[in-house]
């Protein structure tokens, strides 16, 4: 798998946040596991 530039990665179970600034192939490990891409969280309606 290949790392996304720009993107947040999340560790599951200690909750350590890793912001990718070079792409390139591998993966990004925490606590012995692969970290999963944080998910944007939706903005606030402005209604």
């Amino acid at each position: 798998m290949a790392n996304t530039l720009g993107k947040r990665y999340q560790c599951e179970k200690c909750g350590t946040e890793v912001l990718c600034n070079k792409a390139g192939q591998g993966e990004i490990e925490c606590c012995d596991a692969q970290m999963k891409i944080k998910e944007a969280k939706p903005l606030p309606s402005s209604d």
